[in-house]
């Protein structure tokens, strides 16, 4: 890899660089110190964001990235099922349209680069940075040997800006990046006296939803500790998640009781995120949400399934309960499976009301956050 390439390339005319992430927006949002690094680095640069469909849903309030190319690729898992292979022709052909300078492949340590690295390839692209576990010769110009052949060793977070730093890119910031509009704040403090939600009373949200199977916490022991918080700590559930998990998360809402609000599917993902930042704590599984939670500041309990042990929450006070992956949805892989063992799984509902007690020890009703939001805007 020529650095001092990269270096005169970036500091001459502004230069454009295709960002390829096609993964969820969680994965985005961890890349978002990355993004800074180069803006800071190289201000004159131009991101675009290649990413997927729920990519997409959050690139528009990461202020790093310019422009954003929305793709569903056939190398990472999707819920499209119909891939076309002139499909991928197609795509590259706009791509050399476009006439990019520089591409980098973002990718987690268990991800393939070449099927990103061949499109950038038939686009023309002169120069594509990174990460390969073999050598990709000219598909990957600027290559860096992946030191995570088997298990992620690093968080997703230094992991790509490790990536950045390898071309003399770097940061101070490494917070995560985003900036809620104004009117997603708005609608979700309407949503929340719309669904009936008592303003004299706490409140916090329950995110049961995940787009894995074998990460998800198990329904009735989220119901236990949400009965909980309600009946002893006198908490309202506000419970959250897409459209096609109405249903699963209505069974878990019935269950609570009157406590409980199902909210599935009322909004879109910037009012998702002025809620989480309203909210005074977030439970959840290992899922994109606690990402939003990370990127704003709110506290988050994190359900967390013995995989992906590089995806905790970024810098905002947690915790973090681990829980084993029941056998029959276990990877193939057995070498994938490997976790950094805490010393016993601790996630309980026990253990979910003493985290959320100890992330608020101080409750903050709904009146209260009604009036803060007031006053954000009168200062504004």
């Amino acid at each position: 890899m020529n650095e001092t390439y990269w270096g005169n390339l970036l500091s001459g005319k502004p230069l454009r660089i295709l960002c390829v992430r096609p993964d969820n927006f969680g994965d985005v949002l961890m890349t978002t110190p990355a993004f800074r690094a180069l803006k800071e680095t190289y201000p004159n640069c131009h991101l675009t964001l290649l990413t997927s469909p729920v990519g997409a849903a959050v690139a528009g309030m990461i202020p790093e990235i310019d422009d954003v190319i929305t793709v569903d690729v056939p190398w990472v898992r999707s819920e499209q099922t119909d891939h076309d292979p002139a499909n991928v022709v197609t795509m590259a052909e706009e791509l050399r349209q476009q006439r990019f300078d520089a591409a980098i492949l973002f990718t987690v340590q268990s991800q393939n680069p070449l099927p990103a690295a061949m499109l950038c390839y038939l686009a023309g692209i002169p120069r594509v940075l990174g990460y390969c576990r073999e050598n990709p010769y000219r598909l990957i110009t600027d290559w860096i040997p992946d030191p995570e052949v088997l298990v992620a060793t690093r968080h997703e977070v230094n992991r790509q800006l490790d990536l950045v730093a390898a071309i003399g890119c770097y940061t101070n910031d490494t917070h995560l990046s985003l900036q809620i509009p104004a009117e997603a704040h708005e609608k979700a403090i309407d949503l929340l006296k719309e669904t009936g939600v008592s303003p004299n009373r706490p409140w916090l949200i329950l995110h049961p939803g995940v787009s894995e199977e074998k990460r998800r916490y198990p329904a009735d022991c989220y119901v236990k500790a949400a009965n909980r918080l309600a009946d002893i700590h006198d908490y309202q559930i506000i419970l959250t998640g897409s459209a096609s998990e109405w249903a699963y998360v209505d069974g878990i809402c019935q269950q609570i009781g009157p406590d409980a609000f199902n909210l599935a599917g009322m909004m879109d993902l910037a009012t998702l995120a002025a809620l989480i930042a309203e909210a005074p704590v977030l439970i959840a599984n290992n899922t994109g949400p606690v990402h939003l939670a990370a990127a704003i500041g709110t506290p988050v309990v994190v359900l967390y399934a013995k995989t992906n042990p590089q995806h905790t929450p970024w810098q905002v006070p947690g915790r973090v309960l681990y829980f084993d992956v029941p056998e029959a949805l276990r990877s193939k892989n057995v070498l994938l499976q490997q976790f950094p063992e805490p010393a016993e799984p601790v996630a309980s509902p026990e253990a979910i009301v003493r985290a959320v007690r100890e992330l608020a020890p101080q409750p903050v009703n709904v009146l209260s956050k009604l009036v803060s939001y007031a006053n954000r805007l009168l200062n504004a």
